[in-house]
């Protein structure tokens, strides 16, 4: 979560920090310098091209000297397998016969994250001293450089690497090669001399990353979708398919990129990555499915939820990881300090039912990427951030093997000690009966798992 500035028209800037291989330092000196994180005016030219009529897209790209890659998505039409209470897209705000916007449609949304929340739950309590802004003073979360996978071929396993906050790069043994949000830029914000900071370096440039096949948005926050980060990210890997919610291909085509596929929830798409090694050839397969979450979008003051906040599913040769992005879980009203939420005063909170549908109809997964960070205080953020102990909920409503956390570690979004969420996570897990270690985990950022 990133509050929306007004836009400029400044041309956007790349990010300034250097990779590092080292435990966090942060410099706090900033360039003054306008930077905006809106649509490109001048297209960016690639390799794609789309056939309407074959609702596909493709391109292809050259990744060594004798290899090379194509890929084809095509979208699934209809929605086979999705909850009865969905079918009527409750979600969808319509304004004479046309989708103009979305909503939380489940009473877990309990109150906006509006103007006036955060000016009585944040603004207020911070000026009496209430609530006090974190520590970001390194040593905080460790920072190694990544190592990744030789080639295609390198491993049976899934080999997932935490690049900062919600951006993880995972590695299928099918082949396929998926990026989650990537946001490489020092600040998440419309400029360079404003906003958050990454008080964490971020461990590696786009430029670093061997092969991307298929580029994941959540939703359109900053912390989330990088303006820069996406155009480098087509520079570097031109044969990328982008996958957005509703209402974000039109940001998209406006930047520059040709092949993205727009999603909205419980649809899905056919990803295929054609891999020619000399006279060999050979296809990756994956469903890309869009999957519902509990948050709310925006890039500017004047854009709030006119594009759709999403989870994801990838699957690709019976592997599969789900994508938690930004949500939150159940709304909390102001409780004095120290009184515990999910206390059983407090069972009768609605919990958002839509991660029980997703493991139910799609679960189970082998992988869970799960936000555990930015939620305090719980009176303010708590519809659309998920603590720990929401984030162990969501795991099990997903059905999830395995989980990693995500969404903490790179820029201080809200007031919660910057290490406090691994902690209370080890906490909410040995609450619920899991292990605190091997189970739902967190790591260094640049450090790579698998599973």
């Amino acid at each position: 979560m990133s509050v929306p500035l007004p836009p400029s028209d400044a041309p956007a800037t790349a990010p300034t920090n250097p990779p590092v291989d080292s435990p966090a330092k942060v410099s706090i000196d900033a360039p003054a310098k306008l930077s905006v994180d809106a649509p490109s005016k001048e297209p960016v030219d690639t390799p794609a091209t789309v056939t309407d009529a074959a609702a596909q897209v493709t391109s292809s790209t050259t990744t060594a000297a004798s290899i090379s890659s194509t890929t084809a998505v095509s979208k699934i039409p209809g929605r086979s397998t999705i909850p009865d209470d969905a079918t009527s897209n409750p979600h969808h705000l319509i304004k004479r016969g046309e989708v103009v916007g979305f909503k939380n449609p489940y009473p877990s949304w309990s109150h906006s994250v509006g103007f006036g929340t955060i000016l009585r739950r944040v603004v207020w309590p911070t000026i009496t001293g209430e609530v006090k802004q974190p520590d970001t003073t390194p040593p905080t979360v460790p920072v190694v450089k990544p190592e990744w996978l030789p080639d295609r071929e390198s491993s049976d396993k899934i080999r997932a690497t935490w690049l900062g906050h919600a951006c993880y790069y995972v590695e299928y043994p099918s082949g396929l090669r998926i990026l989650f949000d990537p946001v490489f830029e020092d600040r998440c914000s419309p400029f360079t001399f404003m906003g958050p900071k990454r008080y964490t370096p971020r461990p590696c440039d786009i430029k670093d990353i061997p092969i991307v096949d298929a580029v994941v948005i959540s939703h359109s926050h900053y912390d989330h979708l990088s303006h820069s980060s996406i155009l480098e990210v087509q520079k570097y890997h031109p044969e990328a398919q982008f996958f957005v919610g509703l209402g974000l291909e039109t940001w998209f085509r406006k930047s520059g990129l040709n092949h993205v596929t727009e999603l909205d929830w419980w649809e899905d798409a056919d990803l295929t990555v054609t891999v020619k090694d000399g006279d060999k050839q050979r296809d990756i397969s994956a469903r890309i499915s869009c999957l519902p979450c509990q948050h709310t979008s925006a890039r500017t003051l004047w854009d709030k939820d006119t594009t759709l906040w999403c989870s994801w599913a990838v699957r690709s040769a019976e592997k599969s990881v789900w994508f938690g992005g930004d949500t939150g879980y159940r709304g909390v009203p102001y409780l004095p300090p120290g009184v515990d939420d999910y206390g059983d005063e407090l069972e009768h909170l609605p919990r958002c039912p839509q991660f029980k549908q997703i493991g139910d109809l799609r679960g189970p997964f082998d992988l869970g990427l799960i936000p555990i960070g930015a939620y305090s205080p719980r009176a303010a953020f708590s519809p659309m951030h998920a603590n720990p102990f929401d984030s162990v909920e969501i795991f099990k409503d997903t059905q999830c093997k395995r989980a990693m956390g995500i969404h903490w570690g790179t820029w201080a979004l809200t007031s919660e000690e910057v290490m406090e969420p691994p902690r209370v996570l080890k906490e909410a897990l040995r609450r619920k009966g899991i292990a605190e270690e091997g189970v739902f985990d967190v790591c260094k950022i640049g450090e790579s798992r698998e599973f």
